[in-house]
């Protein structure tokens, strides 16, 4: 039993150590023994002074030392040269050491039994929740009467603590923590309510704020500034956590933009209290780039104030939050985004507009991943990584930045970032240069159009519009027809189907001419318009010269007559000029006053404009969207099925005839042939003009749609069926009616 007295071995220096060590070693069955009679006595009542007392460890280290000597003289030689103090030590007993031993070992006589930790906060929870207070409309009423006659400290912390309480609610949060309970939903919203209302007002009283901003400064006054703000500044911030908590959980459009009004007004209190504020630029960043268009103006609306009066602590966050959430929401386009997706690219221009050395270093870090993309793509070659550049994500970034730039300048802080971002959007342009890919190429140009009108720099792209002109061929009829017209604004890619429609060359005619005259409107009032225009009507001409289409002639031939007429207007004004092409103010002024004056193309496109936004606002609000929709069709039966009804109803079908199934057409013109009248004759032609219509559009339409009809109508004839003598004759003699009007005109 040795191993009960031993202590603790970080608790004993080297000397007990050893002691305890060889204490270890000895026998056993002394200490063994020794505790018998210790029972023995207590049991017998023996007393106490017959009982042997217990040797120190001092004597029975001792004795050991001796008994080692007289055993292993050697090894005690060595210890007495290695180490004396071993050998010399105090040889006096000491029952201290005794006692402390022992009470490390002793153990009570009986456990307590403790509460468990559940069992305490059960007991808590009881408590606190007996100590909750229900909110009702009455004590409502109470508060809202005493902070409009006096607001105080203490209103204000009773009103804080249940308008917490009533956040609580809306996650499902415990509410036992909370002073104020808030279980009835009219209850609720009375005090939303009545918080949005009156706290503003009541917190600039109760702080001895007249206004935050100084009507000749413009400088926001901060509510720290003031000598309460230490008083209330804990029951403003618990306000300030549940005013986000209480955004963060509503769904309901409208009731979030209530919130966001009173969010605004209570900017400056989130100024003054950095924690909140970073929280509530999270949730805001949020709201302007998901939510609904009132919620997303008023959450611009709130960071624009924050960074607008903290500046250098919140602008460089803020944009790289709002460019984050931007390139997430812009994976998908339809007509119903684009709106919204071109409400975040104005507002963070404007946010971009603030600080433009800010400005600066995030267009550089974001240009440059665009080109890393398009290098690893141009590199690699590999479908991954043309995916990474030719996605609606990768474009929208360009878009973002050409409208960043364009609406930042002149700025020379900006403006090396014009020249890596046009390189980047024409290698976009060439990395992959097929059929398929027009749309995008669409997108590319059209970006590229808006950063050189604005920045007054030269893109090339022309050439790459000219280029489809050259590449496809407008003669060859499609190989089918579509249903609907392409929508080239929300595509990036043409599937194999799209190509062999007649509506993927309708719309590439269409977005050349639009996209063209956008280019030529942006330079139809520099001095050298004749000039770069000429190549471009070249190519024109060529185009009119081979292609046999007449819509597409049509198109083409009007765009290219607007172009020639503005160039003969600036020629004629330069003929007029008297400085020379390298006086550079002179020829600034003399465009500033084209400008101001306006030219033949420039009138054609305010017109044309005009129009082309009513078209894109039907296309939004729906109303194309019959095409869409299922329509019921119509069958009808074929020749041999008719012929069949026939002969199997003989004698119900005595009035009919096979001039029922004849082409309307032949029915007027053997009437005019019979001496028809002459609203017979204007019937005829426009029977005629929509016959050729048809005909037109069967042809390009394609060739499966005609073999279907010969295959039901059993022969390979595609001209109108020829009728039967019977049938003329009948046609001829007419109705008596018929007969008579054209007797009269025979007369006349």
């Amino acid at each position: 039993m040795a191993s009960k007295h031993k202590r603790k071995l970080e608790d004993l220096s080297v000397d007990e150590f050893l002691v305890s060590g060889f204490e270890s070693d000895g026998d056993d069955s002394d200490a063994e023994g020794e505790e018998n009679v210790q029972q023995n006595g207590k049991e017998e009542n023996v007393p106490a002074e017959t009982i042997p007392k217990k040797k120190g460890k001092a004597s029975e280290h001792k004795e050991q030392l001796s008994r080692l000597q007289a055993k292993d003289p050697e090894f005690y030689k060595f210890l007495k040269a290695n180490d004396k103090k071993l050998l010399n030590f105090d040889d006096t007993d000491s029952s201290e050491e005794d006692e402390e031993e022992d009470k490390y070992h002793t153990l009570p006589a009986e456990l307590e039994e403790a509460n468990s930790d559940e069992e305490e906060q059960a007991s808590a929870a009881k408590s606190k929740k007996s100590e909750s207070i229900p909110v009702t409309e009455k004590m409502i009423a109470e508060w809202k009467a005493a902070l409009r006659a006096e607001p105080s400290q203490r209103l204000f912390r009773e009103v804080t603590q249940a308008f917490k309480g009533a956040v609580a609610t809306t996650k499902g949060d415990s509410v036992d923590q909370c002073r104020y309970v808030v279980s009835d939903s009219a209850v609720f919203n009375a005090l939303v309510v009545f918080c949005i209302r009156d706290i503003p007002v009541a917190l600039q009283r109760m702080l001895d704020l007249k206004s935050f901003e100084k009507e000749d400064q413009k400088k926001l006054i901060l509510p720290s500034s003031s000598k309460r703000w230490q008083k209330n500044m804990l029951d403003i911030r618990m306000y300030l956590s549940g005013l986000i908590q209480l955004l963060s959980s509503l769904t309901q459009f409208t009731v979030v933009a209530a919130v966001l009004r009173h969010i605004n007004q209570m900017v400056p209190y989130y100024l003054c209290l950095s924690k909140q504020c970073r929280v509530l630029v999270k949730h805001l960043v949020k709201q302007w780039s998901t939510g609904e268009e009132t919620v997303r103006v008023l959450a611009f609306l709130a960071l624009s104030k924050i960074c607008r009066h903290k500046q250098d602590i919140y602008l460089s966050v803020i944009l790289k939050q709002m460019y984050i959430a931007y390139v997430q929401n812009c994976k998908f386009t339809s007509p119903n985004t684009l709106p919204l997706i071109s409400f975040m690219q104005r507002t963070l221009s404007e946010m971009y507009a603030l600080d433009t050395q800010v400005s600066y270093q995030h267009g550089f870090i974001y240009i440059r991943q665009l080109a890393i993309h398009l290098r690893n793509a141009m590199t690699m070659k590999k479908k991954e990584t043309y995916q990474s550049v030719y996605n609606w994500q990768y474009m929208h970034c360009l878009y973002l930045w050409c409208r960043v730039l364009s609406t930042l300048q002149p700025s020379e802080v900006l403006e090396p970032l014009i020249y890596p971002l046009c390189q980047v959007i024409l290698g976009c342009v060439k990395l992959v240069p097929i059929a398929r890919y027009y749309p995008l190429r669409m997108h590319c140009v059209r970006a590229l159009t808006l950063l050189s009108a604005s920045t007054r720099t030269f893109a090339p792209v022309l050439p790459f519009l000219l280029e489809i002109l050259q590449q496809e061929d407008f003669n060859k009829r499609p190989g089918r027809m579509s249903a609907k017209p392409i929508n080239f604004d929300v595509i990036l890619k043409l599937s194999k189907t799209n190509l062999q429609e007649k509506a993927f060359k309708d719309g590439l005619i269409e977005q050349i001419y639009d996209l063209m005259l956008e280019y030529f409107h942006t330079q139809a009032c520099t001095i050298g318009f004749p000039e770069l225009a000429l190549p471009s009507i070249i190519q024109l001409k060529a185009f009119l010269k081979e292609c046999k289409v007449a819509n597409y002639c049509k198109q083409i031939r009007q765009l290219m007559e607007k172009i020639q007429e503005n160039c003969n207007h600036i020629t004629s004004r330069r003929q007029r000029a008297t400085f020379g092409v390298a006086d550079a103010v002179a020829v600034a002024a003399w465009e500033k006053q084209t400008r101001e004056e306006g030219t033949p193309l420039t009138k054609y496109y305010s017109q044309w404009k005009k129009l082309r936004e009513k078209e894109i606002q039907m296309e939004i609000s729906g109303k194309e969207r019959m095409m869409d929709l299922n329509l019921p069709e119509i069958n009808r039966k074929l020749v041999h099925e008719k012929k069949k009804d026939q002969k199997e109803f003989k004698g119900l079908f005595e009035s009919d005839s096979e001039d029922d199934e004849a082409d309307p057409v032949l029915k007027l013109k053997g009437k005019a042939g019979e001496g028809g009248s002459d609203e017979d004759d204007a019937e005829l032609e426009v029977l005629l003009d929509l016959s050729d219509d048809e005909d037109d559009g069967g042809e390009e339409g394609g060739e499966e749609d005609l073999d279907d009809d010969d295959e039901a109508s059993g022969s390979k004839e595609r001209g109108p069926k020829k009728l039967s003598s019977a049938a003329l004759q009948e046609i001829a003699e007419g109705d008596a009616d018929m007969v008579e009007d054209l007797e009269l005109s025979d007369q006349d």
